[in-house]
């Protein structure tokens, strides 16, 4: 299966929830997507709020012809960067998360070995104002395997149906 054609079946899934940037994406990623959620919690009437409640979540895709650990650190890091440089932690805060997926035509031995180990993860005032962390997910398409870090184990499941 060709890179785009399994980008499109892979944003098919996220449509629905997330809104999907194609255009003015920040580099290197060619497809954003972004989910954002605001609950609030109150006693009979709106007026007696006790409390926000936001949850946020960062999706940046991206498509490779190889790939190697040095490229993919960068990726990670610049994901992990971009997801969370506007974002302001504050106490109706739970999470924001940020994801990164890769989709190659072919990934090195080192990628394979090492994807596991890749994690950025922070929490905001020992948890009073929330956490982030990052997941990140491989498509090899020449094997189409699946591989991921620790974090990103529930999107393995979907990318394999896919």
């Amino acid at each position: 299966m060709e890179k785009s054609v399994f980008l499109e079946k892979l944003l098919k899934a996220y449509e629905r929830y997330y809104s999907i940037k194609k255009e003015n994406v920040q580099e290197p990623f060619d497809v954003e997507a972004e989910f954002v959620m605001h609950g609030e919690q109150y006693i009979l009437v709106k007026a007696a709020k006790i409390a926000n409640i936001d949850s946020n979540e960062f999706v940046f895709f991206k498509l490779e012809d190889s790939l190697n650990m040095e490229s993919l650190s960068a990726l990670a890091d610049k994901a992990w960067e971009c997801g969370l440089k506007d974002f302001v932690p504050y106490y109706g805060h739970k999470n924001s998360d940020v994801t990164l997926i890769v989709i190659a035509d072919c990934l090195c031995d080192d990628v394979k070995k090492n994807i596991r180990k890749i994690k950025h993860s922070v929490s905001y005032k020992l948890g009073l104002f929330g956490w982030s962390n990052f997941k990140l997910a491989v498509k090899d398409l020449s094997s189409g395997a699946v591989f991921c870090n620790r974090i990103g184990s529930d999107l393995k499941k979907m990318i394999q149906r896919i």
